[in-house]
């Protein structure tokens, strides 16, 4: 599915998208295009138009969003919303309309309802309404999960749709104002620590639980989905560990060397009680198993955002 095709990467400068994009190099794609922002607003039909006439693509993996943590989510539920439903409905109908070979759409676990069963699976994602913090983008997302496949059905395109847990890694965003809690906790233990903070404030209570895939694991999976699985039923994409958020804060506090207090400001929200993830599927249909454990992709974390200054 992959060697000497043209490929379309929305999102592939960004934080996921670029080692995506080094794993199709090596895999013989024969020509990416990475659109970037600047020349094609993909909310704009037109654009996106522009987009398919110039790259004329056989595939297209959509990774691009507007996204961040609780906190931008809460900023911006109508931007998170209409951005992310518009992106998806335009590529996928310029994809309809020009029978692409392959439409590969990564969503989100925020899709999932707030209290559905732990682990999470596939088989429940219309089974509530999810977070109310992540609620606006978490369903513009899954929308784009119904319209592949009704396009599927009544036009036979073959779209997938993939549901990966929370990423972290080197070359994420380490933006306090948008960034989500893994790399905000390195950038803020790492500045506490040169600083010699007293004290650093976590949000929430420490009691909900997440479960993190590191990126590179990530960007593998998504590619091996490309290449091997044509279904139209979701798929799960993590690791089916999770961690509290107490106890991730005091690991990322170990490996930054950070030894003073932890606060924790329980004015702010928690977000979803628990995830974790059932990826059973993803072994099954395309072979996929996560093979970085949190402590070491969290050391390789650190150690990049330290390399660049942080």
């Amino acid at each position: 599915m992959i060697e000497g095709k043209r490929i379309v990467v929305t999102g592939g400068a960004g934080f996921l998208g670029s080692f995506i994009c080094e794993l199709l190099h090596r895999a013989g794609a024969g020509e990416l295009v990475i659109p970037r922002s600047a020349v094609y607003d993909l909310t704009e039909q037109d654009a996106v138009r522009q987009l398919y006439k110039d790259s004329d693509p056989d595939i297209v993996i959509h990774l691009a969003a507007e996204v961040g943590g609780i906190g931008a989510n809460r900023a911006n539920p109508g931007r998170y919303f209409y951005a992310n439903m518009a992106m998806g409905l335009h590529l996928i109908e310029e994809a309809r309309k020009r029978k692409l070979e392959k439409f590969v759409q990564v969503g989100t676990v925020c899709a999932y309802p707030k209290f559905a069963p732990v682990p999470f699976r596939e088989e429940d994602l219309w089974n509530g309404y999810p977070e109310e913090t992540n609620a606006p983008y978490g369903v513009a997302k899954k929308s784009l999960l119904v319209m592949l496949q009704a396009y599927r059905q009544q036009y036979n395109l073959n779209g997938i749709y993939l549901l990966p847990v929370n990423l972290y890694g080197p070359r994420d965003n380490f933006d306090l104002e948008s960034s989500h809690v893994i790399p905000a906790l390195i950038r803020k233990f790492i500045t506490a620590r040169d600083e010699k903070s007293p004290e650093v404030v976590a949000w929430g209570t420490g009691s909900a639980s997440r479960e993190f895939l590191y990126v590179e694991d990530a960007a593998r999976a998504i590619v091996m989905a490309s290449e091997k699985f044509n279904g139209e039923q979701p798929v799960n994409i993590g690791t089916s560990h999770e961690i509290t958020i107490r106890d991730l804060v005091e690991s990322i506090a170990k490996l930054t060397g950070y030894d003073g207090k932890v606060v924790w400001d329980t004015s702010k929200p928690d977000g979803q009680p628990r995830r974790k993830l059932d990826t059973t599927k993803a072994k099954k249909l395309f072979g996929f198993d996560a093979e970085t454990d949190l402590e070491t992709g969290l050391t390789k974390t650190i150690e990049w955002w330290e390399s660049q200054g942080g």
